[in-house]
């Protein structure tokens, strides 16, 4: 049996087994709460037809990092049978605006 001692050792372990999970997409929850500043306009991106049958397209966003919005390009991915992917979304209220990550839906 293995043990990790460390807390950076522990999150960098549980980051790599999670981005091992085929069909998954792994964010981490935002640290920084509230933010003030509205997101600018989603970016135009070039889709183009799946690389693989069965693959859907996680759509890109703004991320807050560093006290700024910055672009997380989408990305291709492997489906989830019986599901659909609802894209992540800032939201308005509560003093601010709220990233609301994506997620797997029935």
């Amino acid at each position: 049996m293995m043990h990790i001692r460390g807390t950076k050792a522990g999150i960098g372990a549980l980051l790599v087994a999670a981005m091992m999970l085929g069909g998954c997409v792994v964010t981490a929850r935002p640290a920084y709460g509230v933010v003030t500043v509205a997101p600018p306009a989603p970016q135009v991106e070039v889709i183009g037809a799946p690389p693989v049958a069965g693959y859907v397209w996680f759509g890109g966003y703004w991320n807050w990092v560093g006290g700024r919005h910055v672009w997380v390009a989408g990305h291709w991915g492997a489906g989830r049978p019986g599901y659909h992917w609802v894209a992540h979304r800032w939201v308005e209220g509560r003093g601010g605006y709220h990233l609301e990550e994506g997620h797997w839906a029935r």
